[in-house]
């Protein structure tokens, strides 16, 4: 007789635990898999190892695009060439110039959502370069960036850290500094055509410490597309690279978050 009075609490529990398990299922079944991560100028692919590491071990299918910088067109294509190859929707990320690049790629039918780290996020007929001038940044107000015969930028290597990745190491700084992609001068100033956060939805995330973008365009531009918008402390415009768990929680977070 105990046994039969314990019977309905019992069976209880069990349907609350079933529920639980079909509600996480179901959320699970939901959540974008597929990441594909763009990096900005004067950096390749190889700066999102941290984050790339995190996304993994939670269970996302990673892609990284390696842009060769020469056009902001074979940019845009060197994106959807990747995306071109996802099995599914995916979140589409962007750091610095990325950004631009993702706004431009982004309305690819794949995408379903556009994450922005610390970076420029134009509209239809802007370009990042004019953006700019609405926010100057320490960068844009210093000597730290240099251009080559034939038109290409880069970063001085002694001013590296300081404008690009002041909480990153030194000698990780140094290297990025060495190993730096090279520019077309041109790309900054390329023109939007569609931006693809007018009809998708996106997140900010910006880096308090940011010289090379100023946070405060970086909030501008969260305001303006009506993105979820993050703040990053103290963060370096290198946040990708310094502070990688807090990178992947938001890209975690929008892919967790798109219908």
């Amino acid at each position: 007789m105990r046994v039969l009075r314990k019977a309905p609490q019992f069976l209880s529990v069990i349907l609350f635990l079933l529920t639980c398990c079909a509600a996480w299922a179901q959320n699970g079944e939901h959540r974008v898999r597929n990441i594909v991560l763009v990096h900005g100028a004067w950096a390749d692919g190889s700066g999102w190892k941290g984050v790339y590491d995190i996304l993994v071990k939670d269970g996302y299918n990673v892609s990284i695009v390696q842009e060769p910088e020469t056009t902001f067109q074979e940019d845009v294509a060197a994106t959807k060439r990747v995306l071109a190859l996802q099995d599914g929707p995916c979140i589409l990320v962007g750091h610095s110039y990325g950004g631009a690049v993702i706004t431009e790629a982004g309305t690819d039918s794949s995408v379903v959502g556009l994450v922005y780290i610390a970076a420029h996020m134009p509209d239809a007929g802007e370009s990042e370069a004019e953006d700019g001038k609405r926010f100057p940044s320490d960068l844009s107000k210093s000597n730290a960036v240099k251009k080559t015969a034939d038109g290409f930028t880069y970063l001085d290597p002694a001013q590296f850290q300081e404008y690009f990745a002041a909480d990153v190491p030194a000698a990780q700084a140094a290297f990025m500094a060495r190993s730096q992609v090279l520019n077309a001068d041109a790309n900054f100033k390329a023109v939007i055509t569609t931006a693809a956060w007018r009809t998708k939805p996106s997140w900010m995330l910006v880096a308090t410490k940011d010289r090379a973008i100023n946070p405060d365009l970086e909030r501008w531009y969260a305001t303006r597309a009506n993105s979820h918008k993050v703040e990053v402390s103290g963060a370096s415009h290198a946040v990708y690279v310094s502070r990688p768990k807090e990178v992947a929680a938001l890209i975690e977070q929008a892919a967790s978050e798109v219908r």
